[in-house]
């Protein structure tokens, strides 16, 4: 953008505005936030810089050529986040429809229980930079698998100014290994219980997992490795199928029984928000699954596209009722994703079915209490 003048205090290789973040980086003074105003003068732009951590913004002084108009974008989102039609109808008990009430809905409007809480996290990393929820979601699937619920609890985190999946998997990694020394320490001897009656010896697993990094491999490298083995596969393993739950846990074990992330899969099995990598011959979406023994997939997340000429063309294609306008007044890169808490819970404590780590189990044709 060309030479800025900023008056800070220096400490350790990165200065402070309040609570602002401002790093040094290959002779530069790099500055992440949003520009709240811009104050033009004859030779000099003063902006008022800040990136929700502070009430204080950062005055960033800069040469009036670059006094150029910004454009909007906006996006259109649906109520069913993942586009999937897996949502629960909310209505009063006792409701009727009667066909006089020009607001037959509770809401005036069609209302869902939620499947996630992505598109609200998006409006909220758009002043705070980096969010999360932790909360019930729900999913209409008539699943009787041992890892599926219709109610379960969902780890969801939002964070703006990132342009690469390798800013989401360490967000992945460290929340898993943070999380998991924290129970281990906090609740040594619950966890014992689990490791030395239900699942004898998986502590050691636990440990590696704490120990190794993550591996990394593209859903390309992970369709050749199932392709190349010699076991027997249910389902088809052709480039373009989406991952299955035996397909997880064989790359799993083929990767040392240590976490492995999966990245780059195929455009059309994800999302609408999914940011188009535009990549030839094979055309994949910037999204990343975290797969982990014992369970398979464990987190999902994507860069959400933020440009407007190629979201639209998706949504010429992908047919979705109702949107919110998140982007009404423009957008930054960013991205995110979900862990599935009871997942994570039988991962660490090595239960193989998932209704066990739920008070209240509640699935399709099930809901007892």
């Amino acid at each position: 953008m060309g030479r800025v003048c900023i008056i800070m205090t220096k400490l350790c290789g990165r200065m402070f505005c309040g609570q602002m973040r401002v790093f040094f980086r290959h002779n530069s003074v790099v500055c992440i936030g949003w520009v709240r105003s811009v104050r033009p003068q004859k030779d000099n732009l003063f902006l008022h810089v800040n990136d929700g951590s502070s009430l204080q913004p950062l005055q960033v002084v800069a040469s009036s050529h670059l006094n150029t108009r910004c454009y909007s974008l906006h996006l259109i989102t649906s109520n069913d986040c993942e586009g999937a039609g897996e949502l629960f109808q909310v209505e009063p008990a006792g409701h009727k429809n009667d066909s006089d009430d020009p607001n037959p809905h509770f809401f005036s409007v069609p209302a869902y229980l939620t499947v996630s809480g992505q598109l609200h996290l998006e409006v909220m990393a758009g002043a705070f930079s980096a969010v999360y929820t932790f909360g019930p979601t729900f999913r209409a699937e008539n699943s009787q698998s041992r890892r599926h619920l219709a109610e379960f609890y969902m780890v969801e985190a939002e964070i703006a100014f990132t342009e690469s999946l390798d800013d989401l998997m360490k967000v992945m990694e460290d929340l898993f290994k943070a999380a998991t020394e924290h129970v281990l320490s906090s609740c040594a001897e619950d966890v014992e219980l689990f490791h030395k009656y239900i699942a004898p010896g998986h502590r050691d697993q636990v440990d590696l997992m704490l120990k190794r990094k993550f591996n990394v491999i593209s859903y390309t490298e992970a369709i050749d490795i199932l392709k190349s083995s010699s076991q027997n596969f249910t389902f088809s393993t052709e480039w373009g199928c989406d991952l299955q739950t035996e397909h997880e846990k064989f790359l799993v074990k083929h990767c040392g029984n240590v976490p492995v992330f999966v990245i780059n899969y195929p455009y059309e099995l994800k999302p609408f928000y999914a940011r188009d990598n535009q990549d030839q011959p094979n055309h994949t979406a910037a999204a990343v699954d975290l797969l982990v023994p014992g369970v398979g997939e464990l987190c999902g997340g994507s860069l959400r596209e933020e440009r407007l000429e190629l979201l639209s063309q998706r949504l010429s294609i992908v047919v979705i009722d109702r949107y919110l306008q998140l982007r009404e007044f423009g957008s930054v890169p960013h991205g995110g994703f979900g862990m599935g808490f009871e997942r994570y819970l039988q991962c660490i404590l090595g239960l193989h079915n998932i209704k066990d780590v739920i008070p209240f189990a509640r699935f399709s044709h099930s809901c007892l209490l």
